[in-house]
């Protein structure tokens, strides 16, 4: 559990956490800043309950990690190269804080914002965000609406909207980590299957460096589930970043939330998940550069102690409108929508 924390946030004000109940016993925790996701307790077969989620001991220690644990990432996940944009023909230029790329939104993204609760039950919290015009550099007023929901059948819903007032590329997502066999387990040993046929190379900065590329006959092969540790640092597409940091991009059959787009199943048999998502890739992050990272113990994690599967366009879409998916760039009287769902089974 949390540790009762009495520190207050950036801004001089009390963290808010907000607690997600069903009548079957499972519990999400939430807090506003960064419309983060602190935990989720599952009850198991057996009657105990499972943590399945990386987190911190309190809500300050989440000001003290680079890892995003949990949070809501914006207004651009991943990467953007070279912090730049190209906007009617000129280069527009971003705020940096990897290297000289953006990552995740920039340096003062949406996971380091204070996000305003406008509705909360037992079962769900609606938080809003209005990120203003050069937010990290991005152009145009943003108005973002994100929904968290808790099912009866062990499902979050995390469901975002937003607006914009000028053209701006948006992608957002949350940078949760899963480990489902608890606390102090190797994720390395979770077996994976992913709906995918394809992958974004990157080079050592996580930067796109080629075109998509099949999976058959390579470590990125999640077609069939095997665990992580199977055909780990086996390629060097993965060399170059630890392991797995990549974008999958999904089976057109995935884009809805009836077909799954991943399963995720814990070393010891007792825990699934499926993710449905609305958007067209994941990013596999295997934890590769967790280790420092503030525990949930008051220790520190190590790498690859769990796993971030991360909804999104591709990185670096804005600069690369040849790639296979949606567009990327929200325009002025559009809504961006984009929905993901993790379904938690107790076996």
């Amino acid at each position: 559990m949390l540790s009762d924390n009495s520190a207050v946030a950036p801004d001089g004000q009390p963290f808010i956490l907000t607690t997600l109940k069903n009548a079957a016993g499972m519990t999400v925790t939430l807090m506003d800043w960064g419309a983060t996701w602190l935990s989720a307790l599952l009850p198991l077969k057996s009657g105990e309950q499972r943590e399945l989620l990386l987190g911190c001991q309190t809500p300050q220690d989440y000001l003290h990690q680079g890892a995003y644990l949990g949070a809501t990432v914006g207004r651009y996940a991943n990467r953007i190269a070279h912090a730049s944009l190209n906007i009617d023909g000129k280069p527009h230029p971003l705020i940096a804080n990897q290297g000289e790329h953006q990552l995740h939104g920039g340096p003062n993204g949406f996971h380091a914002r204070r996000w305003q609760i406008v509705k909360q039950d037992e079962q769900q919290v609606v938080y809003q965000l209005h990120s203003p015009d050069g937010d990290q550099g991005f152009p145009g007023n943003l108005d973002v609406t994100l929904t968290y929901r808790l099912t009866a059948e062990h499902r979050l819903e995390i469901e975002y909207q937003a607006r914009t007032d000028r053209a701006c590329p948006v992608n957002l997502t949350n940078h949760a980590y899963f480990n489902l066999d608890g606390a102090g387990h190797d994720a390395r040993q979770q077996r994976l299957q992913l709906f995918a046929d394809r992958y974004l190379p990157v080079d050592g900065d996580g930067i796109p460096s080629a075109d998509l590329t099949a999976v058959a006959g390579t470590g990125m092969d999640f077609r069939q589930p095997k665990t992580l540790q199977q055909d780990l640092l086996r390629d060097r597409d993965q060399q170059r970043v630890k392991g797995y940091d990549h974008a999958y991009l999904l089976h057109d059959t995935c884009h809805g939330l009836a077909s799954p787009a991943a399963h995720l199943w814990s070393a010891d048999g007792k825990v699934a998940m499926t993710v449905f998502t609305t958007a067209p890739a994941l990013q596999l992050y295997s934890g590769n550069y967790l280790g420092g990272t503030p525990a949930r113990d008051g220790g520190s994690y190590q790498n690859y102690a769990g796993i971030a599967l991360e909804s999104e366009f591709l990185p670096d879409s804005p600069n690369h409108p040849e790639w296979p998916q949606p567009d990327c760039w929200l325009q002025p009287g559009q809504r961006y929508q984009s929905a993901t769902h993790y379904q938690l089974i107790p076996i």
